[in-house]
């Protein structure tokens, strides 16, 4: 390109080139590029022109050439595609006619923030420094798939919506899957109408969602598997409607959701599953509109208040050391039975060992009894009898303490009976004297002998009360023996 065909505006970017300095167009430092589509032709710059500084402008001895562009209306396509630009780029607040291309580029550092765009195409990029798309209108797809960025990602505020050509009408509106970040992904209040797809990513750092809005309703919302990240996802007063894909995801600090609201009505609302999480935040969130899917996970703690769950959940397999808040077991007990695949024996064992896991024996062994009274539900009837009584007398050997009442009031009834009208003594003579207290002890106890079951013989009524608490004694004895053994084992 000639210099004589050069525009007075785009002359002005020629020659401040060399010098990396700065060229601004507009009327005022908070004017919008939205509305660059009318701006004139003293701030029209056509593509090529910047393509050419890019790839083979001018440069002066002693200087850092470099583009550095604002308030500017670009005309035709910025065709970067293959390119390899030693110059950084930084073309803030301007209007694109066209979406720039910069497929499989090799770029120093790319600077849009504040700019209107019908999209961008960088495919397998990659830029030495840092891409900021801060505050950005983008009205079509913008591909960063395979992209390798060594320093960071700058999304926050952007807006990104789909695009209105026809053949990228079902196309995510940010894809970001299989991209290679250096650092962190700095997204808060970032808006995206569709998809944010980020499937199969590395983060070396954090991924910052804080109140992001991701809308696209009975879609995927943010589409995640497989994605690792150095340290954190965060997802502060996080909006998504449609799911929250976190399938196969590595995330070794804290997956922070606080005062989140995630809905996706009548389908997942958030699937994590085979996932592995440091710290699973679910703070102060409003109830989940949609099935949460938390299948095969491991998670080192978990916090989730009991409101914040949805009438249906996914927990199979689901690991966990330590849940948060402290609550009761009896307020976390009722999601086990919102679980979508009915009875599941590893769920209570689950809750039971993290509340051993703070020392709470008494909630572990509730949850224990609250598995057994479950599970006694998908019993054949006369099961189901013997265990109703199980539980009524002894709570399957967790609830030592309510056999050693039924011993008590067995030997009461005995010993007032027995006082009432001795048993006849089959020896008279030689039997010893009669006690009714250990009369009864002695029918009751199976062990222990104290010489009087041997020297009386009950008759009538007394008889089969003989029996019932000779049964009921070993019975009794038994399981609280073992309740007794079970709580010493635990210790």
């Amino acid at each position: 390109m000639e210099i004589t065909d050069l525009t007075p505006a785009e002359r002005r970017v020629w020659d401040a080139f060399p010098r990396g300095e700065g060229v601004d167009f507009r009327q005022s430092p908070d004017e919008s590029s939205e509305d660059g589509a009318s701006w004139g032709a003293d701030r029209t710059v056509r593509a090529e022109v910047l393509r050419t500084l890019l790839v083979s402008g001018p440069a002066e001895d002693g200087q850092v050439p470099g583009l550095k562009l604002y308030g500017a209306r670009i005309t035709g396509k910025l065709d970067l595609k293959y390119a390899v630009v030693d110059h950084p780029i930084r073309l803030r607040a301007c209007w694109f006619e066209r979406k720039p291309m910069m497929y499989g580029a090799q770029l120093r550092a790319v600077v849009l923030g504040d700019s209107t765009l019908p999209g961008l195409t960088a495919a397998t990029v990659r830029v030495e420094v840092v891409l900021r798309l801060s505050c950005c209108r983008i009205n079509g797809p913008v591909r960063l798939a395979g992209a390798k960025i060594a320093g960071g990602l700058f999304l926050q505020g952007a807006v990104i919506r789909p695009g209105s050509i026809p053949d990228e009408a079902d196309e995510p509106p940010l894809q970001l899957n299989h991209a290679d970040i250096g650092t962190d992904i700095i997204a808060n209040e970032l808006t995206v109408h569709g998809q944010l797809r980020i499937n199969g990513a590395t983060v070396a750092g954090q991924i910052n969602l804080d109140r992001a809005r991701l809308i696209d309703p009975g879609g995927v919302a943010l589409h995640a598997e497989t994605l690792s990240v150095g340290t954190d996802l965060r997802g502060n007063r996080l909006e998504a409607e449609g799911m929250i894909n976190l399938t196969g995801a590595r995330i070794p600090g804290q997956l922070f959701l606080g005062r989140a609201r995630l809905a996706n009505p009548g389908h997942v609302a958030l699937r994590a599953s085979s996932a592995t999480i440091g710290e699973f935040w679910l703070r102060k969130c409003a109830a989940i509109d949609g099935i949460v899917n938390l299948r095969r996970s491991q998670l080192d703690m978990l916090y989730a208040e009991p409101a914040v769950w949805p009438p249906v959940v996914r927990m199979d397999g689901l690991t966990y050391r330590v849940l948060h808040p402290t609550l009761p077991a009896e307020k976390r007990l009722p999601l086990l039975e919102r679980e979508e695949d009915g009875y599941l024996p590893y769920a209570y064992e689950q809750l039971a060992a993290a509340y051993r896991t703070v020392g709470d024996e008494a909630a572990a062994r509730t949850v224990q009894l609250a598995r057994l009274r479950r599970h006694r539900r998908t019993l054949p009837r006369l099961t189901r009898a013997w265990g109703l009584l199980q539980d009524a007398t002894v709570g399957y050997g967790y609830r030592p303490m309510r056999a050693a009442g039924w011993l008590a009031a067995l030997l009461l009834t005995g010993s007032v009976v027995y006082a009432l009208k001795h048993p006849r003594p089959l020896k008279p003579g030689e039997a010893p004297e009669f006690n009714p207290v250990f009369y009864t002890l002695d029918l009751m106890l199976p062990i222990i002998g104290f010489g009087q079951e041997q020297a009386f013989a009950p008759a009538g009524g007394q008889q089969w009360l003989s029996y019932l608490l000779i049964v009921t004694g070993w019975i009794l004895a038994t399981t609280t023996a073992a309740g007794v053994s079970r709580s010493l084992r635990r210790q």
